[in-house]
């Protein structure tokens, strides 16, 4: 199947307002904030013909000049990326105990993107990628209550009792309750079973937690849609971009 990548036109410059050279770095697309941090510290990022030491300069994006070791740097066109992210990678771009991280999984030549929210280390699936920040923050803002679909094996046999206390709601040890806005069985075996649950809000590892609270293990989690973007066949550890019409659909699904 051939997918039609969404359009990358270049990005439009920023209002007049200033930034910090750092975050402007990544807003270009160059590379990460943090990587930004250690680029401008080792003095080789230049504005305006000086080079600044202090990461938080104020920049005018569209309107001073940036270099990076002799390359000035344009806006990128922007980038809208899926993956089907594997268990046993890591979320971030660099890692202090030299796990493996998504961003091994990226293409080697892309501008620089950010991961659209998380998924643990144990958690399988859909994982977005872009260098649209406000993009990225209208996703994960939890105010646009955006369905996410997760396949979940647990190690026990659902019943309409546990469907029931997944979608009223359990409190953890710590008091919070945390509750699913639906949740189903798929299919169910001897001693483990496969329920479907969708989120509209973005709790830190808020499945795991409720089903922790419920004395139930969790065997195998996996997201499958972000509102209606699907996970489909995409191979784990592969990456596409997103077509057009996918874009646009969930673009109306936020509002």
């Amino acid at each position: 199947m051939t997918h039609r990548p969404a359009r990358t036109s270049p990005a439009k410059p920023d209002s007049p307002r200033k930034i910090g050279l750092a975050r402007a770095l990544s807003k270009l697309g160059y590379c990460s904030r943090q990587q930004a941090f250690e680029l401008i510290r080792q003095g080789k990022v230049r504005l305006n013909g000086a080079t600044p030491k202090n990461p938080e300069t104020p920049v005018r994006l569209g309107t001073d000049r940036i270099e990076v070791q002799g390359q000035a740097l344009r806006p990128a066109g922007k980038m809208y990326l899926m993956m089907n992210k594997p268990r046993g990678i890591i979320t971030t771009a660099a890692d202090e105990k030299g796990r493996d991280t998504v961003y091994a999984l990226l293409p080697p030549d892309s501008t620089w993107l950010a991961p659209v929210g998380r998924l643990d280390k144990a958690t399988e699936g859909l994982l977005l990628f872009t260098n649209d920040s406000e993009w990225n923050a209208h996703i994960t803002n939890p105010g646009t209550h955006l369905d996410k679909t997760y396949h979940v094996q647990i190690a026990a046999v659902a019943d309409s009792a546990l469907i029931e206390s997944l979608e009223r709601g359990a409190r953890t040890e710590n008091g919070e309750l945390l509750r699913c806005k639906r949740a189903s069985l798929l299919r169910t075996g001897e001693k483990n079973s496969w329920l479907e649950i969708v989120l509209d809000e973005g709790k830190n590892r808020q499945i795991r937690r409720i089903l922790d609270a419920l004395g139930i293990e969790v065997l195998r989690l996996i997201r499958v849609s972000i509102g209606p973007l699907q996970l489909s066949d995409l191979p784990k550890g592969a990456n596409r971009p997103i077509t057009s019409a996918e874009l646009a659909a969930l673009n109306r699904a936020l509002g």
